[in-house]
């Protein structure tokens, strides 16, 4: 009696044993030496997109949903201070232009042939004013006048020879022309004023919000009215061409793939409709196969995530989607991952 119940325990582990390894082979990556097949789920690319600047939203042109193209404008801002700054900047770099142009041009001609006109001035009046110094020395001697007519001529000489050195020195600045250091520093400052121009140019441009992208506008947070600031979204968009496959690949595969091979993704809203894809991407560490991907048995295994791209124009592949991914290893091209575009 007791051999007959060892028996049958014996006989009921290995059944276990037998049911789960059958188990484990049915629910395992499947592949044999043509093909690898393995499963995930679609993912996309989002983009959040936001204004440069803070200010106040005037017009937003599209809705959730609609598919939109790469540069077509989305949303506005209020453009007026921006338009006055531009204005600002542009007197600012004509009026330095008008300064540079005066120093590096020099001296008009007129203004020379005043100076020279000054200093001869200047010196017809020291001639006389020491003629009249001489002569009132002379007077004094013979006491025909008193000697404050001589302080007097002698003040006014030190003036008209003050004034014929001011008027040659004048005269000498209106010929060589302006400093080369006052030049450059004066162009120094038109650069100066020219990029605060271009600043404030673009500034104007960033009050228009353009996608950066193909894609769709899966949110619209903000309302016409709203302010933002660069750190406040004003759409979710949703880059879904190409959309990406994450699968997950046991380690006993690994060497069986590269990046550039061809690859079919199955959905179950297509089942009879395989999408092309190619392998973008195998991750260089392992990690544990997501709960949500393999049975118990798998879960514990250590996998490496690929990336299986795929082209979407029709937008077919949403995200989130289960799928296939069924790699063939015969025939399978060495493609580079550059090769591989998508056009919509």
């Amino acid at each position: 009696m007791f051999h007959s119940v060892k028996k049958s325990v014996f006989l009921g582990l290995v059944l276990i044993v037998i049911v789960g390894l059958s188990l484990y082979w049915l629910n395992r990556p499947k592949h044999n030496s043509d093909t690898i097949t393995l499963y995930g789920n679609i993912d996309i690319r989002q983009v959040q997109a936001a204004f440069y600047d803070s200010g106040r939203v005037t017009k937003i042109y599209v809705q959730e949903g609609d598919q939109i193209k790469k540069g077509e404008l989305l949303a506005q801002l209020d453009p007026t201070r921006f338009q006055e700054a531009v204005k600002q900047n542009q007197a600012l770099v004509a009026t330095q232009q008008q300064i540079l142009t005066r120093l590096v041009n020099g001296s008009r001609p007129e203004e020379i042939e005043q100076a020279r006109a000054d200093v001869a001035s200047a010196k017809a009046t020291l001639i006389n004013t020491t003629i009249s110094y001489e002569r009132q020395k002379e007077l004094v001697k013979k006491q025909y006048v008193p000697q404050q007519n001589v302080d007097n001529t002698l003040a006014a000489l030190n003036t008209a020879k003050a004034n014929f050195d001011r008027a040659q020195q004048i005269l000498k600045l209106a010929l060589e022309g302006p400093r080369k250091e006052d030049i450059e520093a004066a162009r120094h400052q038109l650069q100066a004023n020219q990029s605060q121009l271009a600043i404030a140019n673009q500034e104007l441009i960033d009050t228009n919000l353009y996608a950066p992208e193909d894609g769709i506008v899966q949110s619209r947070i903000l309302e016409p009215g709203d302010m933002v600031s660069p750190q406040t979204p004003v759409f979710t968009l949703a880059l879904d061409n190409p959309i990406w496959a994450r699968v997950y690949l046991p380690e006993t595969s690994l060497g069986l793939i590269h990046p550039g091979m061809e690859a079919l993704i199955y959905t179950d809203s297509f089942p009879n409709q395989p999408f092309p894809g190619w392998i973008g991407f195998i991750s260089p560490t392992s990690e544990f196969t997501p709960k949500n991907v393999e049975t118990t048995e798998l879960r514990t295994e250590l996998v490496y995530r690929v990336r299986v791209y795929a082209c979407n124009t029709h937008h077919q592949l949403r995200l989130g989607m289960p799928v296939t991914v069924t790699i063939s290893l015969q025939h399978n091209s060495m493609t580079n991952i550059k090769n591989h575009t998508c056009d919509n």
